[in-house]
């Protein structure tokens, strides 16, 4: 039976306190990078607090899906970074509580979030992402707030350009007027003239009054008898003081909703299924309407049935209706209208065409874009199960605290998701990959990331050990390090120098019979190293006894000795016969073929070496054998 021990709560009050934070400081960035997409439409618009305040509140509703996955990834990373860190993680295990039974109580919390997710994304969101859109396209059509700038022609009112040479902030007053109009045509335009004037709006906020003083007014006269731009009549009018009114709405005014129809993001997830059905009945019929129409174009006024259609076919692939012949009985003038009218059936068709392939690319595209939200209200909120999965066990691996290092690998987790799941989205939906798969990747690559890390901090097993990476690369790369042997400064068991020599002139002698016997410079035969394997016993035995040797002269006293047994090389006895211990891996690489040559060039290396390996084995061996004599007959 499930109880509620001490531990979980303990747990979920650290985990609870941490992904409150979190996740303010995670909506707060999202919302920042959000909102560097709209500043221009909110920057000069003279908005009320209440319209901005409407503005923010249902962009963070919006981004609360968004946010719930980045704080629970934050969060229990930091959370078992601090256990482990504080040695209270070690003391869990040490109580014979397993890294699985510590998440429990997380698990749960972050079932319950993931719920949260889903009911924000198919209840919540949908409202606020339709009110914000609302709002967006309100704040797109209003009108700039009005600030006349000094020297430059200012274009925010609606067809006029304007332009002061001066202006006295305190007074109001614009000097050095100069104003260019044109409602609908050049034939209607006008250039006013003034030393001076005033603008100011009228109470309602729906126009402005422009009173100007000691200007001239030119204007085209509109006719329709004059039918040339040059011959266009016009006026000149001189003012000591003239009144104008402009169009200008400055007030907020709320847009009609009814164009965001199609807005896949402000609905829920019945409403999306229900407008696909109606979306795809709508362009099947279009589409059944294109192929009568296509029909109709190509046999005739009424449209034909298939097995007509196939008949007519069958006739022309007989030979019994043979065109070609028909038309080289046509006279000339016959041939080139037949030709020209094809070619203008063919434009047409084509132009018909392109157009209702518009019409079906649009419908395919709205369908694309309902089936991306469909699918990503669920990816959204499963996220948040994977990056907890992803989070808590890398703070029990790494065992760090606090906001440094669990800031910087939420964000490298983050990125790579964002890089996935943005590509995903738009490959989608643009239709080069299907919809399940575009928003389906990021958490098919980050699933096994979360398992293996679970894996890792269940285990035990170290995950971020530079050394174990490093050793595994040079072992992949044929890398090796020197042998590097120091004189003891206490010594219990001395050497034996005799039995040393004779094993150094035995090796000399090995390394050279073998060298001569094989031939180490050609390249290997294939068949023997992947399917027929044969082990080099003679090698093992030069290198087991070479190691012993060496193994007993480290305890000399003689600086001559040590460093003439530091010259023997690091040999590797079975790289040069076979990549793989097991048989079925030698197997395996020879069938896929970039990884067996890989290791078939691999091994033609290892044998160059070891063929350099036995020369220097034979140099070193000799050298150490006379100094080993010399030392014996003292």
């Amino acid at each position: 039976m499930f109880r509620i021990k001490k531990l979980d709560i303990f747990i979920a009050k650290q985990f609870g306190m941490l992904f409150v934070g979190t996740f303010f400081v995670c909506q707060f960035v999202l919302m920042m990078q959000f909102l560097w997409r709209y500043v221009d439409e909110l920057i000069g618009k003279g908005l009320s607090m209440e319209v901005l305040a409407q503005f923010f509140w249902y962009m963070s509703l919006m981004l609360v899906p968004q946010a719930l996955p980045l704080a629970i990834l934050l969060s229990s990373l930091i959370t078992f970074g601090n256990l482990g860190e504080s040695s209270e993680l070690t003391a869990i295990k040490a109580a014979g509580i397993s890294l699985m039974q510590a998440f429990r109580s997380l698990i749960a919390i972050t079932l319950i979030i993931s719920g949260v997710s889903f009911y924000f994304q198919n209840v919540v969101g949908p409202n606020a992402n339709m009110q914000f859109a609302q709002l967006l396209m309100s704040m797109k059509q209003k009108s700039p707030e009005l600030e006349i700038p000094e020297g430059v022609f200012y274009d925010g009112i609606p067809n006029c350009n304007l332009y002061v040479q001066k202006k006295n902030v305190e007074t109001g007053k614009l000097y050095g007027i100069m104003i260019y109009r044109m409602t609908n045509s050049f034939e209607d335009a006008a250039i006013i003239l003034a030393d001076s004037g005033m603008l100011q709006s009228t109470a309602e906020k729906k126009h402005l009054v422009l009173t100007l003083h000691s200007g001239e007014w030119f204007e085209n006269m509109k006719s329709s008898d004059v039918t040339g731009s040059a011959n266009v009549p016009y006026r000149r009018e001189t003012f000591t003081s003239k009144r104008i009114v402009l169009d200008f709405d400055n007030d907020f005014n709320l847009a009609d909703a009814s164009s965001l129809s199609n807005n896949a993001k402000a609905k829920s997830l019945s409403q999306i299924f229900h407008d696909m059905d109606s979306i795809r009945a709508d362009y099947d019929s279009i589409g059944r309407s294109f192929y009568c129409d296509a029909m109709m174009l190509q046999f005739g006024m009424k449209p034909i049935s298939r097995k007509d259609s196939l008949r007519a076919q069958k006739l022309v692939a007989e030979g019994k209706v043979d065109a070609a012949k028909s038309f080289e009985k046509l006279p000339a003038d016959k041939k080139l209208e037949i030709v020209n009218r094809a070619i203008s059936t063919v434009q047409n068709n084509v132009g018909d065409l392109e157009f209702k392939a518009m019409v079906t690319k649009d419908g395919d595209k709205l369908l694309r874009q309902h089936s991306i939200e469909a699918i990503n209200k669920f990816t959204l909120a499963l996220s948040c199960l994977i990056f907890f999965f992803i989070g808590a066990p890398l703070g029990a691996i790494i065992r760090k605290g606090g906001l440094g290092v669990p800031v910087i690998i939420s964000v490298l987790v983050f990125i790579v998701y964002y890089i996935f799941d943005n590509t995903g989205y738009r490959m989608a939906r643009g239709g080069m990959w299907a919809v399940w798969f575009g928003k389906s990747i990021a958490v098919a690559v980050l699933t096994p990331l979360a398992v293996f890390f679970t894996y890792k901090a269940n285990c035990d097993s170290v995950v971020f050990n530079v050394d174990a990476y490093r050793n595994l690369l040079m072992k992949i790369l044929g890398m090796r390090v020197k042998r590097s042997i120091s004189r003891k400064d206490v010594i219990i068991e001395d050497s034996d120098y005799r039995k040393d020599a004779d094993e150094a002139r035995w090796l000399a002698a090995e390394a050279k019979e073998y060298s001569m016997a094989h031939k180490l410079k050609t390249p290997p035969n294939f068949i023997n190293v992947f399917f027929k394997y044969q082990p080099d016993h003679a090698v093992e035995e030069i290198g087991e006894r070479m190691e012993t040797m060496i193994s007993d002269l480290s305890n000399s006293r003689d600086r001559m000795v040590i460093n003439l047994i530091n010259e023997y090389p690091m040999i590797m006895v079975k790289a040069h016969t076979r990549p793989f211990e097991r048989k079925w891996m030698n197997v395996v690489a020879a069938v896929i073929v970039p990884v067996g040559l890989f290791f078939y060039f691999r091994m033609w290396r290892f044998r160059l070496r070891l063929m350099r390996d036995l020369v220097q084995i034979e140099d070193v061996s000799g050298k150490l054998a006379n100094r080993l004599d010399e030392m014996n007959k003292n």
